[in-house]
């Protein structure tokens, strides 16, 4: 399968969106079109896999200047999210944009990559053991609704 990985074009937004929103089913259109504009701004790399007709997959990297669960240095890089279309998974796709990425870490003058997963996504859990990550530790995110000060007082 020839597979093209090059960086993110702003013609790319169309199916790039649409394979985001797979990715991040949280967020809607507009959060996502805000997040690309931020990360053009910043230290972050998206790269884009296609086939000979369409856009397959992205990775997208950025560049942390705070704390990175497990790295012993700063900056480190870190994973924001990989993505593949399920008709292309297992062929080595998300695998050549993460070294493509990776490369784009090393030329920052980072030595360390973080990236994170959801602890039910075990194909995620599988995919970053084979790229050579090792689990750091499992975070839980708690919130409790709490009533105002004034309405306590009424």
């Amino acid at each position: 399968m020839d597979i093209l990985v090059r960086q993110y074009e702003e013609k790319d937004a169309g199916d790039f969106l649409s394979m985001a929103l797979d990715l991040w089913s949280d967020y809607d259109r507009q959060e996502l079109n805000d997040l690309i504009a931020e990360a053009r701004q910043k230290q972050f790399q998206i790269l884009v896999a296609a086939n000979k007709h369409d856009l397959i997959g992205f990775a997208m990297f950025s560049i942390r200047e705070d704390y990175v669960e497990g790295a012993s240095s700063s900056p480190t890089g870190y994973l924001e999210g990989i993505y593949v279309k399920p008709a292309f998974r297992k062929y080595g796709v998300a695998r050549t944009l993460y070294e493509d990425g990776e490369k784009w870490v090393l030329s920052h003058g980072c030595i360390e990559i973080g990236s994170d997963t959801w602890t039910w996504n075990k194909g995620s859990q599988k995919f970053h053991v084979a790229l050579g990550f090792k689990e750091e530790e499992i975070l839980v995110h708690f919130i409790k609704e709490i009533e105002s000060v004034k309405s306590k007082n009424h």
